[in-house]
């Protein structure tokens, strides 16, 4: 084989090694910023159904009935969306695995 053909496959293989590495490091970075949002949404979800509930109940004279409910659906709604997100990172890492 001649010694321009190997080095040019060598030249080849480094880029496709250097560009697997880029590759795999954005992808770790995309997971992190997905999993990063889930301590905010665990803490902004039961305050947003708090301050909804809140202001319902001090509106019908209610208390503390809507307020439990509401806060209540923020715990529901954050839990639904940590758990998109964790299926939603799984799904990356198998499709980084193939």
């Amino acid at each position: 084989m001649p010694a321009s053909k190997r080095t040019s496959e060598t030249k080849k293989e480094k880029k496709e090694k250097k560009e697997k590495k880029e590759k795999k490091k954005r992808s770790s970075y995309r997971q992190l910023g997905i999993l990063g949002t889930i301590p905010i949404l665990i803490a902004v979800g039961p305050v947003v159904g708090y301050v909804i509930g809140h202001w319902l109940d001090s509106k019908l004279g209610t208390e503390p009935y809507l307020l439990i409910l509401f806060l209540i659906f923020g715990f529901i709604a954050t839990g639904k969306e940590v758990y998109k997100l964790i299926k939603r990172a799984e799904e990356e890492t198998d499709k980084e695995d193939l």
